[in-house]
Protein backbone atom coordinates (compact mmCIF):
# COMPACT_ATOMS: atom_id res chain seq x y z
CA UNK A 1 0.00 0.00 0.00
CA UNK A 2 1.03 3.53 -0.45
CA UNK A 3 0.17 4.53 3.02
CA UNK A 4 3.24 2.58 4.89
CA UNK A 5 6.05 1.16 3.72
CA UNK A 6 5.78 -1.91 6.17
CA UNK A 7 4.49 -5.48 4.63
CA UNK A 8 3.12 -7.04 7.48
CA UNK A 9 0.67 -4.75 10.33
CA UNK A 10 -1.01 -7.40 12.97
CA UNK A 11 -3.17 -7.10 16.12
CA UNK A 12 -3.77 -3.43 17.72
CA UNK A 13 -1.60 -1.81 15.05
CA UNK A 14 -3.47 -3.20 12.18
CA UNK A 15 -6.73 -2.05 13.66
CA UNK A 16 -5.13 1.07 14.07
CA UNK A 17 -4.11 1.23 9.85
CA UNK A 18 -7.88 0.15 9.34
CA UNK A 19 -9.34 3.08 11.04
CA UNK A 20 -7.14 5.67 9.38
CA UNK A 21 -7.92 4.14 6.28
CA UNK A 22 -11.57 4.46 7.03
CA UNK A 23 -12.30 0.99 6.85
CA UNK A 24 -15.50 -0.14 9.61
CA UNK A 25 -14.75 -2.52 12.31
CA UNK A 26 -16.29 -5.42 13.10
CA UNK A 27 -17.68 -6.14 16.21
CA UNK A 28 -16.65 -10.20 17.10
CA UNK A 29 -19.87 -11.24 18.11
CA UNK A 30 -21.11 -10.71 14.73
CA UNK A 31 -18.27 -13.42 13.53
CA UNK A 32 -19.33 -15.99 15.94
CA UNK A 33 -21.99 -18.66 14.53
CA UNK A 34 -24.06 -21.46 16.29
CA UNK A 35 -22.03 -24.03 13.23
CA UNK A 36 -18.85 -22.44 15.05
CA UNK A 37 -19.45 -22.58 18.37
CA UNK A 38 -20.86 -26.21 17.90
CA UNK A 39 -17.89 -27.60 16.12
CA UNK A 40 -15.69 -25.17 19.11
CA UNK A 41 -17.86 -27.53 21.95
CA UNK A 42 -17.00 -30.64 20.37
CA UNK A 43 -13.16 -30.20 20.00
CA UNK A 44 -12.95 -29.20 23.77
CA UNK A 45 -14.44 -33.43 24.12
CA UNK A 46 -11.29 -35.09 25.89
CA UNK A 47 -11.41 -37.43 22.59
CA UNK A 48 -11.25 -35.01 19.94
CA UNK A 49 -8.79 -34.21 17.82
CA UNK A 50 -9.45 -30.68 17.00
CA UNK A 51 -6.01 -29.98 15.00
CA UNK A 52 -6.85 -32.48 12.87
CA UNK A 53 -10.44 -31.96 12.63
CA UNK A 54 -10.79 -28.65 12.08
CA UNK A 55 -7.98 -27.35 9.99
CA UNK A 56 -8.22 -26.32 6.62
CA UNK A 57 -12.34 -25.70 6.41
CA UNK A 58 -12.67 -23.33 3.71
CA UNK A 59 -9.53 -21.84 2.44
CA UNK A 60 -9.76 -19.62 -0.90
CA UNK A 61 -6.75 -18.91 -3.43
CA UNK A 62 -6.84 -17.50 -6.29
CA UNK A 63 -3.55 -17.23 -9.23
CA UNK A 64 -3.49 -15.48 -12.18
CA UNK A 65 -1.97 -14.09 -14.97
CA UNK A 66 -2.80 -10.98 -16.95
CA UNK A 67 -1.95 -10.17 -20.88
CA UNK A 68 1.31 -8.14 -20.16
CA UNK A 69 2.78 -11.28 -17.82
CA UNK A 70 2.28 -9.69 -14.20
CA UNK A 71 1.14 -12.40 -11.88
CA UNK A 72 -0.66 -12.50 -8.82
CA UNK A 73 -2.12 -14.46 -5.71
CA UNK A 74 -4.58 -14.28 -2.72
CA UNK A 75 -5.36 -16.60 -0.24
CA UNK A 76 -7.96 -16.25 2.25
CA UNK A 77 -7.83 -18.76 5.22
CA UNK A 78 -10.68 -21.36 6.57
CA UNK A 79 -8.71 -21.01 9.76
CA UNK A 80 -7.87 -23.58 12.65
CA UNK A 81 -10.09 -23.66 15.72
CA UNK A 82 -9.60 -24.28 18.88
CA UNK A 83 -6.03 -22.62 19.03
CA UNK A 84 -3.89 -20.61 21.54
CA UNK A 85 -5.00 -16.67 21.30
CA UNK A 86 -2.00 -14.94 18.82
CA UNK A 87 -1.58 -18.05 16.79
CA UNK A 88 -0.67 -17.10 12.81
CA UNK A 89 -1.27 -19.14 10.08
CA UNK A 90 0.66 -19.66 6.69
CA UNK A 91 -1.66 -17.40 5.03
CA UNK A 92 -0.71 -13.94 6.73
CA UNK A 93 3.27 -15.17 6.03
CA UNK A 94 4.26 -14.07 2.60
CA UNK A 95 6.61 -16.78 0.79
CA UNK A 96 3.93 -19.74 3.12
CA UNK A 97 0.77 -18.80 1.93
CA UNK A 98 1.51 -16.87 -1.28
CA UNK A 99 3.98 -15.83 -3.32
CA UNK A 100 4.45 -14.20 -6.77
CA UNK A 101 6.88 -13.13 -8.65
CA UNK A 102 6.96 -11.95 -12.34
CA UNK A 103 9.90 -13.52 -12.86
CA UNK A 104 8.73 -16.84 -12.48
CA UNK A 105 4.85 -17.38 -11.35
CA UNK A 106 3.13 -17.30 -8.49
CA UNK A 107 1.45 -19.89 -6.24
CA UNK A 108 -1.71 -19.81 -2.92
CA UNK A 109 -1.52 -22.90 -0.83
CA UNK A 110 -3.41 -24.50 2.05
CA UNK A 111 -3.22 -27.57 4.29
CA UNK A 112 -1.74 -27.60 7.69
CA UNK A 113 -0.58 -24.05 8.28
CA UNK A 114 2.41 -24.92 10.47
CA UNK A 115 3.42 -27.41 8.08
CA UNK A 116 3.48 -25.14 5.40
CA UNK A 117 5.71 -22.32 7.42
CA UNK A 118 8.37 -24.87 8.04
CA UNK A 119 8.75 -25.16 4.51
CA UNK A 120 7.92 -21.81 3.48
CA UNK A 121 6.17 -23.96 0.78
CA UNK A 122 4.70 -21.15 -1.86
CA UNK A 123 8.34 -19.81 -2.08
CA UNK A 124 9.69 -23.37 -2.34
CA UNK A 125 7.51 -24.03 -5.47
CA UNK A 126 8.90 -20.89 -7.11
CA UNK A 127 12.06 -21.97 -6.21
CA UNK A 128 11.93 -24.85 -8.15
CA UNK A 129 10.34 -23.01 -11.16
CA UNK A 130 13.24 -21.21 -10.90
CA UNK A 131 15.69 -24.05 -11.38
CA UNK A 132 13.48 -25.30 -14.70
CA UNK A 133 10.45 -27.15 -13.24
CA UNK A 134 6.96 -27.37 -14.97
CA UNK A 135 4.20 -25.66 -12.53
CA UNK A 136 2.88 -29.59 -12.32
CA UNK A 137 6.39 -30.93 -11.17
CA UNK A 138 7.18 -28.00 -9.28
CA UNK A 139 4.24 -28.26 -6.92
CA UNK A 140 4.42 -32.36 -6.28
CA UNK A 141 8.24 -31.69 -5.65
CA UNK A 142 7.38 -29.02 -2.74
CA UNK A 143 4.72 -30.97 -1.44
CA UNK A 144 6.27 -34.52 -1.10
CA UNK A 145 9.38 -32.84 0.37
CA UNK A 146 6.67 -31.27 2.79
CA UNK A 147 5.46 -34.32 3.54
CA UNK A 148 8.69 -36.35 4.04
CA UNK A 149 10.16 -33.39 6.03
CA UNK A 150 7.69 -32.13 8.72
CA UNK A 151 4.63 -35.34 8.18
CA UNK A 152 2.26 -32.27 6.69
CA UNK A 153 -0.25 -32.49 3.69
CA UNK A 154 -1.66 -29.53 1.76
CA UNK A 155 -2.36 -28.66 -1.95
CA UNK A 156 -1.73 -25.64 -4.47
CA UNK A 157 -2.31 -23.97 -7.56
CA UNK A 158 0.40 -22.51 -9.43
CA UNK A 159 0.39 -20.48 -12.33
CA UNK A 160 3.85 -19.72 -14.45
CA UNK A 161 5.26 -16.24 -15.89
CA UNK A 162 4.50 -18.31 -19.37
CA UNK A 163 0.86 -19.00 -18.43
CA UNK A 164 1.10 -22.62 -17.72
CA UNK A 165 -0.34 -23.64 -14.39
CA UNK A 166 -1.66 -26.82 -12.29
CA UNK A 167 -3.34 -27.84 -9.45
CA UNK A 168 -1.60 -30.33 -7.08
CA UNK A 169 -2.91 -31.57 -3.83
CA UNK A 170 -1.10 -34.66 -1.20
CA UNK A 171 -4.51 -34.50 0.69
CA UNK A 172 -7.24 -36.72 -0.39
CA UNK A 173 -9.13 -34.20 -2.47
CA UNK A 174 -8.68 -30.40 -3.01
CA UNK A 175 -11.88 -28.50 -5.10
CA UNK A 176 -9.65 -26.36 -8.33
CA UNK A 177 -11.01 -24.50 -10.78
CA UNK A 178 -9.08 -22.89 -14.07
CA UNK A 179 -10.23 -20.81 -16.65
CA UNK A 180 -7.37 -21.11 -20.02
CA UNK A 181 -8.55 -19.71 -23.48
CA UNK A 182 -12.28 -19.61 -22.56
CA UNK A 183 -12.56 -23.06 -21.38
CA UNK A 184 -12.98 -24.25 -17.60
CA UNK A 185 -10.99 -26.55 -16.01
CA UNK A 186 -12.23 -28.11 -12.28
CA UNK A 187 -11.97 -31.06 -10.13
CA UNK A 188 -12.14 -32.69 -7.11
CA UNK A 189 -10.26 -35.69 -6.59
CA UNK A 190 -6.79 -36.45 -7.61
CA UNK A 191 -6.60 -37.22 -11.52
CA UNK A 192 -9.64 -35.99 -11.88
CA UNK A 193 -10.20 -33.41 -14.54
CA UNK A 194 -13.17 -31.67 -16.08
CA UNK A 195 -13.72 -29.37 -18.41
CA UNK A 196 -16.76 -27.19 -20.25
CA UNK A 197 -16.50 -23.79 -22.17
CA UNK A 198 -17.00 -20.83 -19.28
CA UNK A 199 -20.15 -19.77 -21.14
CA UNK A 200 -21.51 -22.84 -20.74
CA UNK A 201 -20.85 -22.92 -17.23
CA UNK A 202 -22.13 -19.23 -16.48
CA UNK A 203 -24.99 -20.38 -18.32
CA UNK A 204 -25.59 -23.31 -16.03
CA UNK A 205 -25.08 -21.27 -13.26
CA UNK A 206 -27.62 -19.13 -13.80
CA UNK A 207 -30.01 -21.43 -14.35
CA UNK A 208 -29.57 -22.80 -10.82
CA UNK A 209 -31.10 -19.40 -9.34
Amino acid sequence: LPQTKHMLLTDHGAHLFAQAMGIPPTPGEKLITERSQERWRKNLEPDSNPEEFQKDLGTVGAVAIDSEGNVACATSTGGLSNKLIGRVGDTACIGSGGYADNRSGATSTTGHGESIMKVVLARLILYHMEQGMAPELAADTALEYMKTRVGGLGGVIVVSSSGEWAARFSTKQMSWAAVEDEQLHYGIYTGERRTKSVDEALASESEGF
